[in-house]
This record gives C-alpha cells, structure tokens and sequence, in this order.
C-alpha cells in the first residue's frame, strides 16, 4: 500500500468514527429528551387530577358553607386560572415554568384558603364523601410532588448530558438545548414561623 491509500484509508476511518460518534450521541439525547417528555406529562396528569378533584370537593364544602361564597369563588377562579396555562415540555422555558408554577401556588393558596374554611364546619369534617375528596386531594397534592421530583432528575440526567464534553459538541451541532427546571417558591428557603 502506498501513503495515498493509506491516508484514504485514515480519512475514512475517522469520518465513520465522528459518524458513529455522532449517531450514538443523538439517539442518546433523543430517549433522554423523550423521557422528559413523558415525565413531564405524568405531571400534567397529577395536576389535571388536582383539577378534577376540586369541583367535587368546592360542591361539598358548598353544601354545608353557604355563606362562604368568596372562599369558593376564589378556589374555582384559580382553578380556572390554571387550567389556561399549558407547557409543550420540549420548549419549556424557564419563564414558562415559573409562570405554570405561579398559577398553580394560587390554586394551592386558594385551597389553604378552603381549608381555613373546612376547619369551621365540624359537620363536613365528620362527612364521608368530603373526607375522601380531602385524602384524595392529599395523595395527589403527594404525587405531584413525585412526579415533579422525577421530572426534574431526568432534565438533570438530559441538561447534564448536553453539557458534557464531547457530548455537548454534537448536542450543539444537532439542536439540542437545555430544558428548564421547576424553580422553589420566592421565599421558601425562609423556614415559617409558627406561634402558639
């Protein structure tokens, strides 16, 4: 073989590994953004069955709080709120994400708010069907909290794959960015403070 066959040769052999390199990379980061999908839409249904939840509950609460219209009025209209903000998780950004997670610390608030009101009727607290609506909403206010856990280790795994040399060179050149995580509440890292 002469060095012109050989430096083909090279050539070639160099090309294909920067191929492979390149496939391998973008099928990776593929299965790695499609789980944050997938991930992402398992938190949208723990939210939507917070949302299916409410109507149920304000009805029997309403039932026995006639005159805590305001209260109500004011869970259903954040509930409402929530419901118009939708994110397409593989263009999330992170003012999209703060804004989602705005509307839904209102409904939160606005179920505290419910709370408050639940505390002065003994009656309902004793009543069957409210009590399950309330774990119900219990348990998923805690999958919620999972789902958003998950969700955020997988953006991790993803951003920090992106990132990572020489990943991050093909994660550049295919398009692919990072994705934006939930962010605490202004003030959560302030312990409350609580009197007797």
């Amino acid at each position: 073989m002469n060095k012109k066959n050989i430096s083909i040769i090279v050539v070639v052999a160099l090309v294909a590994i920067v191929g492979l390199f390149f496939l391998t990379t973008y099928n990776s980061l593929v299965s790695k953004e499609e789980a944050c999908s997938q991930q992402w839409s398992k938190v949208e249904s723990q939210y939507q069955r917070r949302m299916d939840l409410i109507p149920n509950l304000v009805s029997t609460v309403k039932g026995y709080a006639k005159h805590e219209e305001e209260t109500l009025l004011k869970v259903i209209e954040a509930r409402n709120n929530a419901t118009q903000v939708k994110i397409d998780a593989n263009n999330a950004t992170q003012e999209q994400m703060a804004q989602f997670q705005q509307s839904q610390d209102a409904l939160s608030s606005a179920l505290k708010g419910l709370n408050v009101v639940i505390e002065r009727y003994p009656d309902l607290k004793a009543n069957q069907n409210f009590l399950q609506l309330q774990s119900q909403l219990e348990g998923t206010e805690n999958r919620i909290a999972v789902e958003r856990q998950r969700y955020a280790d997988m953006v991790n795994d993803y951003n920090t794959s992106i990132r990572r040399f020489p990943r991050n060179i093909a994660a550049s050149c295919l398009g692919f960015e990072k994705k934006a995580y939930f962010e605490a509440q202004k003030g959560a890292d302030v312990a409350p403070q609580v009197e007797f």
